[in-house]
Order: structure tokens, then sequence, then C-alpha cells
């Protein structure tokens, strides 16, 4: 199997285990996975496809300006342009991106602050935090309908080859140096925005996790 297949049953593979479990309602999110650094070329998924089906068309190649690298009737996910900036900026080698219903809870309430706060969670050594006082913090950015400007303020928070980042009312966008890393960290956060949700409907009020 050359690389370019084997990157795109390994794409392929994560798009599978998020669909089952229903991360792609209404055909949202979109994935991507470098394929190579120079010239920068990644698979992103197609535009307006249902993404709980395996098809021949669920992903195409594109650029290091998210433009179709060879001929295609596809057009690349709205939000490539993320995509680009992250692979353009660190060493991640893919990039996950889904709209639940907790994290769109998650970012609403906190999205005035600007960031939501984690600590005392088990969970949160998924980041390779193991101090026991260890703070995770998860930046929260406006929704911006303007694609380039939405692109220009997540590059904001791009300081690292793994991270997370909120987009307010929209979905949860994390990039790892490998399709296990990202999906390892995108699992991880939906455990902490599901397991936060949880614990305020049973308190009753907003209250931060730290």
């Amino acid at each position: 199997m050359s690389d370019l297949l084997k990157k795109w049953a390994e794409l392929a593979d994560v798009k599978a285990e998020l669909a089952s479990r229903d991360w792609f309602l209404g055909t949202s999110g979109n994935l991507s996975i470098k394929v190579a650094d120079q010239p920068l070329t990644f698979f992103v998924t197609a535009s307006g496809k249902d993404k709980r089906k395996q098809t021949n068309d669920d992903f195409l190649l594109v650029d290091a300006l998210g433009n179709p690298a060879e001929p295609t009737h596809l057009k690349p996910s709205a939000e490539t342009l993320l995509h680009v900036e992250i692979y353009n900026k660190t060493n991640a080698g893919c990039v996950l991106h889904v709209h639940t219903i907790d994290n769109n809870v998650v970012s609403e309430l906190y999205g005035d602050d600007g960031e939501v706060i984690f600590t005392g969670q088990e969970m949160i050594k998924a980041f390779g935090l193991w101090e026991e006082d260890a703070v995770f913090r998860i930046p929260i950015i406006r929704n911006h309908a303007h694609i380039p400007t939405l692109a220009a303020e997540f590059s904001k928070h791009l300081s690292a080859d793994s991270g997370a980042v909120l987009i307010r009312n929209h979905g949860i966008t994390v990039w790892g140096r490998s399709s296990f890393e990202a999906k390892k960290f995108l699992e991880a956060c939906e455990f902490l925005f599901s397991y936060h949700v949880k614990l305020l409907m049973l308190k009753g009020h907003k209250v931060f996790t730290s």
C-alpha cells in the first residue's frame, strides 16, 4: 500500500470511530491528516458529505493554501483554512473538529471568559499534565462567519504541536502530532465537557471545575 493510501485509510479509520459516537450530525465536522511536509499536502474532508458513511469521495488532497492539489470535483471543507494555519505553524500531523451539544454548551457558558478551565480531573493527564494541582485551559474564540477572520483569530492560539480551541457555539478543534494523539485529546476534551455539563445540571448553577 502506498503512503498516500495509508494516510487515507488512517483518516478513514478515525472518521469511522468518531461517526460511531454520533459526532457528525448534519454533515458537521471536518478532519484532516498530513501527507507530506515539503511541499505541505494533507487530506481533508470534502464539503457537504455525510461523514457517517464511507465513500471514495470522503477526502481530497489539498496544498499549503488549502486548495486542491490535484484535479477533483470535490470541494474542501469550508473550514480548511483552520487546518492550514495549524499545519503551517506547528508540527501537527492530524486535525479533528466536531460539533457536540456538550462542547457547544460549555463554549456558551464560558465564552465571555475567553476560556474554560479544568483542574482536579484525572482525564487531563491525557494532555501530559500529571501534577496533582495541574490546570488545563481551553481557549474559546468568537464564531466569525468570515472564515479568514476566524482562521486569523484561531491562529493566535497555535503555540504548540498539540492543543485544543473551542469556537463559541460552533465546536472544538484539536490537533496532535499523530492521529492517535489528536483522537486522544478529542476524547479527553469531550469527557471533560460531558462531565462538566452533567455536574452543572446536578448542582443547578454555573461553577468552574477549579
